[in-house]
């Protein structure tokens, strides 16, 4: 190949691939040495095994069997997910119990059509935090920041930083509440949050049954179309649904509502000016903008702020599955499960029926827009040594998801596309939000954004920690 593998986009790769001018152990062993253990991104990094399923995706290309987009593609995942000949922690001290341990069917499925696992990446304890941190692991090292320790953003929290290292190039993740988007944000890269119920949750353990979602981190929006197409049941059922749309998306064809304020006030220095700096470029292309608001975003963010039903569910989960594990907890996640598992039956309920009629109104607010843009993430990614206290978390922590689990309680999908840095020179993340189930369209759109805007490389550069002469 000419050009630098980290050039490429996955559909220039995938025709490398196939064209013979790079084979799947060849790519394998790049990302290998792309390998920088000082970032912490992996619990379990597994470069044998990976080189093995790269030989079986180059004997699947000799024999003439094209499994798709992602066959010999390294992928990272989360340690939420079962993944054969590795173990499970979701973020604890030890493995969890065999159920947590099998392969459900995302990755049976990418097993199938012979994916390369690069290992098991850091996840927040249960994955139950924005910001990233772990104490029994240690908390990966953003790469934006050479000198000092700052959060990756979470809870899928090695997820990013494997992207940025060139470990992986596509990340397996799972958001709640913004477990995907926020380390994608905090990190530069693009994560996309599906629909609840779009892609199977089998296999990956349990947050929150009533709002888990599977996701993807990708470089670039246009590497998320392309993994997305190929992981999505719909597009291998259906035909290349998502394919026609981005083909057919021109900046005239979609509306942007930017008028929701719970999403925009209170954002530290840089952040909002970053993204309106972008919605800018946006409108001299000829996207059109209006002021379309999301009032169902501030009482979603008021459940956040209790607990919603997240807590009591993972107390529950807790209870019933693994109790031991009670006994090891990290104590910020721990105050906050104790706070959520208190509630009785009777607030359980309200707090769902309140999720389900925010869900029936929101859905309503797409009549004159497409999507809704916001910044994805309201705080630069604080230094670790700044909220080592529940005191000094807990607040960081809420401000890092406000912005992301509207999307979440309001049964909605998103994506997180990289606009440019803040006033500290962090990654700032464009949020586009879409009705459930229109992740097509939502792709679609975000390709229009970044073909005005550049990919995040473009704007953003290389991370400082990964400067190699």
């Amino acid at each position: 190949m000419s050009d630098p593998i980290e050039n490429l986009s996955l559909s220039a790769i995938g025709q490398a691939l196939r064209d013979g001018s790079v084979n799947a152990v060849e790519l394998t062993q790049h990302c290998i040495d792309h390998h920088e253990p000082s970032l912490n991104a992996y619990r379990e990094w597994t470069p044998d095994q990976a080189i093995g399923q790269a030989q079986a995706a180059d004997e699947a290309f000799a024999n003439a069997h094209d499994a798709g987009a992602l066959q010999g593609i390294p992928i990272s995942v989360k340690d939420l997910y079962g993944v054969n000949d590795t173990q499970t922690f979701a973020g604890s001290p030890a493995p969890m119990p065999p159920p947590w341990q099998s392969e459900g069917d995302l990755i049976k499925g990418l097993r199938s059509r012979h994916a390369v696992f690069s290992g098991k990446t850091h996840t927040v304890e249960f994955a139950f935090g924005g910001l990233g941190v772990n104490s029994h692991w240690g908390t990966p090292r953003n790469p934006w920041d050479a000198d000092e320790h700052r959060v990756p953003g979470g809870s899928s929290s090695g997820a990013g930083v494997s992207l940025c290292e060139g470990t992986a190039l596509v990340a397996l993740g799972s958001d709640t509440a913004g477990s995907v988007r926020i380390p994608a944000s905090m990190t530069g890269n693009v994560g996309l949050k599906t629909s609840y119920g779009r892609w199977p949750v089998s296999g990956i353990f349990p947050l929150s049954p009533s709002l888990d979602t599977a996701g993807i981190l990708t470089k670039s929006v246009a590497d998320a179309v392309t993994a997305f197409s190929a992981i999505d049941p719909h597009q291998r059922s259906y035909g290349p649904r998502l394919a026609r749309e981005v083909a057919r998306c021109s900046p005239s064809d979609f509306v942007m509502g930017t008028g929701e304020s719970a999403l925009w006030d209170g954002c530290e220095p840089g952040i909002c000016e970053t993204v309106e700096e972008a919605l800018k470029a946006l409108g001299q292309a000829g996207v059109k903008t209006l002021g379309a608001q999301l009032p169902e975003a501030a009482p979603a963010i008021e459940l956040l702020g209790v607990g919603s039903v997240v807590a009591a569910e993972i107390d529950e989960m807790l209870s019933s599955t693994a109790p031991q594990w009670r006994d090891t907890l990290d104590p910020i996640v721990s105050s906050r499960i104790r706070d959520g598992g208190s509630i009785s039956a009777s607030e359980y309920l309200h707090r769902h029926r309140r999720l389900r009629e925010l869900s029936r109104s929101a859905a309503q607010r797409f009549s004159e827009c497409q999507v809704m843009v916001s910044p994805t993430v309201a705080i630069t990614p604080p230094v670790i040594d700044d909220i080592q206290t529940i005191e000094t978390y807990r607040p960081k922590n809420m401000d890092a998801l406000r912005n992301t689990c509207p999307a979440n309680y309001l049964g909605l999908c998103a994506v997180t596309l990289p606009v440019g840095l803040d006033a500290s020179r962090m990654p700032v993340g464009l949020q586009l939000i879409a009705p459930h189930g229109h992740e097509e369209q939502l792709l679609a759109v975000a390709t229009c954004v970044e073909g005005i805007l550049g990919s995040g490389r473009d704007r953003l550069g290389v991370p400082p920690l990964l400067r190699r002469n």
